[in-house]
């Protein structure tokens, strides 16, 4: 098998850039949510539950885009916060509903300006950031349906 040749450059690769983006963002949030008990993740369950009020777990995960094993702890750790509740559904033992406490929903006047923050941290005005959003919902859903495509061989 013959080498390329000139190897693929680090700086090059797209897949580092959004990582290294990531993990400055996250990096950034990570002490404005310290002061609020909260993960990086668990802030973003309660901002599904600020958002949409109480939800199935299924629709959580659907919304997050996490299994119910990443979620299930997760929940776990915002029921022992005292921030959400889970109770099953008495129609359904199979389904848990979340749902917010009063202390889970007073926490959300305390988040409100991390978008700010977090704006300012990027660097971009409005129009940027509604443009890096769409950019990156594009690059997710591609990637998705690239993942689920039948491979030629399946054919």
């Amino acid at each position: 098998m013959e080498m390329p040749a000139e190897a693929p450059r680090l700086d090059d690769q797209v897949c580092f850039a959004l990582y290294a983006a990531s993990r400055a963002v996250t990096s950034l949030y990570r002490p404005l949510l310290d002061e609020l008990n909260l993960t990086y993740p668990q802030y973003l369950v309660m901002m599904v539950l600020w958002e949409h009020g109480s939800s199935q777990v299924k629709d959580l995960g659907a919304a997050l885009s996490l299994d119910s094993g990443t979620l299930s702890p997760l929940l776990k750790r915002l029921e022992k916060l005292e921030y959400v509740r889970r109770e099953r559904r008495s129609d359904d033992e199979r389904s848990v509903c979340v749902t917010l406490t009063e202390k889970g929903e007073s926490l959300k006047e305390k988040t409100i300006s991390l978008p700010v923050t977090m704006g300012e941290a990027m660097g971009l005005d409005s129009a940027g950031l509604d443009e890096l959003r769409e950019t990156l919902r594009a690059l997710t859903n591609s990637v998705n349906d690239y993942r689920v495509r039948p491979t030629a061989a399946a054919s």
